[in-house]
């Protein structure tokens, strides 16, 4: 009995000091950019056949034999570097420094499974030089935009089958703010994007369907969030000028000294102005004016403080869609004395890059401010609370009809808003460990609240009002809470969330309120560190302009989308890097935007397809990539036949080389291809297909660069933009159904030197 005894107390005993042995062994660690001292996220570290991955504060923890075993360290576009761990329970700081992009670098582990893209993005921003917040849309596979109404507004996207309008069904945000306006005069979920500097980007991130717990309001085809740098490694100042009357000036200016960086402090602020006529024959003037700053601080060693501002400002003259038949029958320009832009005179006889109303015109503004504490609370619990508020404008001139609706004063429209925007968001983070396993658990809470006056109204050519469409006030509220459990055991990482979204409307001082819940689950399977598998599911929502809920009852609030991927990571080779997925998205109701600025119910629609992307490298100055995108959007309760979704993609690809030699000459060609889709729900009308390639080459030294870049090299003949539109001209009697376009961009060339220093 007492040797019965002494096994079942040392069993005891080594039950309880297991943990405790290992724990001997267990070393922490912070991976940071040695030029400008910041964390930095997905790095990997290797020892005794273990991996670990840094977080968002470049934070790691990993298991290893002894004090002496060896970490590499690993980072897309970073120099891999070998140490010693040293002591146990002491956290390191280990800096490294930017690198050639070698593919070989590119792991496959559970952790990095949070982020199935991270992969696609870092090497994509890495390798492609952008000078445009289009140039950031275009670098997400699968992601198409178009202008359709002159480059001051925001743009038309298209994804997974989408045609999203202008962010209705994509979530798009930079820093945590969002970017999409609620119950916006131009249509719900309206995205503008142009307030961003692209120089002022340090990564992005993407995630498609709605699986993701901290996403809300529109992630129904999925999310797209920027992050700004927290500092600089130099400033610059560059200058661009092309063809069509382009140029632009822009620059990135460090604030504070070396002595400053290395105690946690950093500022600096960034502007640019850009100008261009376009190829019109109506000189658009468009005309942008971005300024931004940011300040961020190490308080303490558990506290980093982050605060930024930015400004906004943009005008501009589209020329507006044409129909296809004012184009093959030599159609005239409008126009009269009270027409204040005299470009084109009346009367000209317009071609495909022709105005038909000259009176459209465009304005818009966007102050946004940010403050975030992020905080380390010790035993492995985070905090960050975020708070953020924007004051915004836009005005609009608009006629795409022409003298449909009124044949005597013409049918424009315009648009005015005035927004303020106050949010706030807070995240709470606890990572447990249990042996080998671990579970991360977060909670999250939002609130957001709109506050829009609005008017949108007929006028006619001399701008004075004819009739009130819909006009007023729209106060608009939306909480949020979300949990999100992620745990990671052996080649296994099991994901749940859920999140509730409670929203109030107030229009006309009437009220309407509504509740979503939106449970998400993600399973990811790594079988090696060359394939991994995942399955995401989830729901997901958009909700309705606040006009809408509360003055048409055939109209959802919040209906709802229910999606689920099943996909692959692999690496078949070392420099090969694959992403494929069988996706399905059912949505509760479509939202079709009419020419009066109302919705109409569209009807529950089915979308399923395939995503593939591949990046490869060649050499080790060359890539490649390509991403070919399948999609299958139907009504679902049409008749056969009569379910087509209008103007949603069916096949799109991109795909190019890209180069980085040692010399410092670098750059790519690349293509975009957008097959043809239906124009209207029984394809009787038909918005025609593109192949568009451009060019980029950099001469890249430390102290310059001298770029050029050519949109549209092969001077292809495309429509940007098409849509079916019921217009009727001054010489026409009656209205006519037919496609209308917008012109893509001819061959366009552009010149560019910056400085560094």
């Amino acid at each position: 009995m007492n040797t019965l005894k002494k096994v079942v107390l040392l069993a005891i005993i080594a039950a309880f000091a297991a943990p405790f042995a290992k724990a001997q062994h267990l070393v922490k660690g912070k991976v940071i950019d040695s030029a400008t001292k910041q964390p930095i996220q997905y790095a990997t570290i290797y020892t005794d056949g273990k991996t670990s991955v840094t977080n968002q504060d470049g934070d790691f923890r990993i298991q290893v034999k002894s004090d002496t075993s060896t970490l590499r360290i690993s980072c897309i576009g970073c120099r891999s570097k070998s140490m010693t761990c040293g002591m146990a329970g002491q956290k390191m700081t280990i800096a490294i420094a930017k690198g050639a992009i070698d593919l070989d670098e590119v792991v496959i582990s559970p952790q990095l499974s949070a982020n199935s893209f991270h992969t696609l993005s870092t090497v994509d921003l890495s390798l492609r030089p952008v000078n445009s917040s289009q140039d950031l849309m275009r670098l997400v596979p699968g992601l198409f935009i178009a202008q359709h109404m002159g480059g001051g507004k925001a743009e038309q996207i298209f994804v997974r089958g989408f045609d999203a309008d202008h962010g209705t069904d994509l979530k798009v945000s930079v820093d945590g703010m969002p970017v999409n306006m609620v119950s916006h005069v131009h249509g719900q979920g309206y995205a503008d994007l142009h307030f961003l500097i692209p120089e002022t980007v340090s990564t992005y991130d993407f995630g498609k369907g709605p699986y993701y717990a901290e996403r809300g309001d529109f992630a129904t085809a999925g999310y797209l969030n920027y992050t700004t740098k927290d500092a600089l490694d130099h400033s610059m100042i560059s200058l661009e000028g092309g063809r069509f009357n382009t140029f632009r000036v822009a620059g990135v200016i460090d604030l504070l000294s070396a002595k400053a960086k290395q105690n946690g402090e950093n500022a600096y602020v960034a502007g640019e102005y850009n100008y261009t006529d376009g190829p019109f024959q109506l000189a658009e003037h468009y005309k942008r004016f971005n300024l931004f700053g940011k300040y961020t601080k190490q308080l303490g060693s558990n506290n980093k403080l982050s605060l930024s501002a930015s400004t906004f400002s943009t005008s501009w003259i589209p020329s507006g869609e044409i129909p296809e038949r004012a184009v093959a029958n030599g159609t005239r320009a409008i126009g009269d004395e009270g027409n204040i832009y005299t470009a084109t005179s009346p009367g000209t006889l317009i071609n495909r890059f022709g105005t038909i109303d000259s009176a459209q015109n465009g304005k818009s503004t966007r102050t946004n401010v940010i403050a975030k504490l992020s905080s380390d609370l010790k035993n492995d619990w985070t905090m960050e609370n975020q708070l953020y508020y924007t004051h915004y404008t836009f005005r609009l001139h608009v006629n795409s009809t022409f003298f449909a609706e009124d044949n005597e004063n013409g049918d424009e429209k315009f648009q005015n808003e005035t927004r303020d925007m106050f949010g706030y968001n807070g995240r709470l983070s606890k990572r447990s460990y249990f042996g080998n396993a671990s579970l991360t658990s977060t909670f999250g809470v939002g609130d957001r609240a709109d506050r829009t006056n609005a008017l949108y109204a007929g006028v006619n050519r001399q701008n004075v009002l004819l009739d009130v469409i819909n006009s007023g006030d729209v106060h608009q509220n939306n909480a949020s809470a979300y949990i999100d459990e992620s745990l990671e055991t052996g080649k296994w990482l099991i994901n749940f969330g859920a999140r509730v979204d409670y929203l109030h409307f107030n229009y006309h001082d009437t009220t309407q309120n509504k509740a979503i819940i939106s449970p998400k689950v993600n399973i990811q399977y790594t079988a090696n560190d060359q394939i991994q598998f995942y399955l995401k599911a989830g729901k997901g929502f958009h909700s309705n302009d606040a006009r809408a809920v509360i003055g048409n009852n055939r109209l959802q609030i919040l209906p709802a989308a229910y999606g689920a991927d099943l996909g692959l990571n692999w690496k078949p080779i070392p420099h090969l890097y694959l992403n494929a997925a069988l996706w399905y998205l059912y949505l509760q109701q479509e939202f079709v935007y009419t020419d009066d600025g109302t919705i109409e119910p569209g009807g529950k629609t089915r979308r399923e397809g395939i995503d593939f992307s591949a990046r490869y490298q060649l050499a080790k100055w060359l890539f490649a990539d390509l991403n070919v995108n399948l999609a299958k959007p139907r009504l679902v309760d049409a008749a056969s036949g009569e379910s087509y979704l209008p103007l949603a993609p069916t096949f799109t690809s991109t795909g190019g080389f890209d180069f980085k030699f040692e010399n410092g000459i670098n750059g790519g060609i690349s293509y975009r291809y957008m097959h043809r889709r239906p124009g209207n729900e029984n394809y009787s009308l038909v918005a025609d297909g593109y192949y568009v390639t451009d060019l980029k080459v950099n001469y890249t030294q430390k102290r310059y660069e001298i770029g050029l870049s050519v949109e549209n090299l092969l001077n292809t003949r495309w429509n940007e933009f098409e849509a079916e539109e019921v217009t009727q001209l001054r010489s026409e009697t009656a209205p006519v159904d037919q496609m209308s376009f917008t012109p893509g961009t001819p061959f366009y060339a552009k010149l560019r030197v910056a400085l560094f220093f």
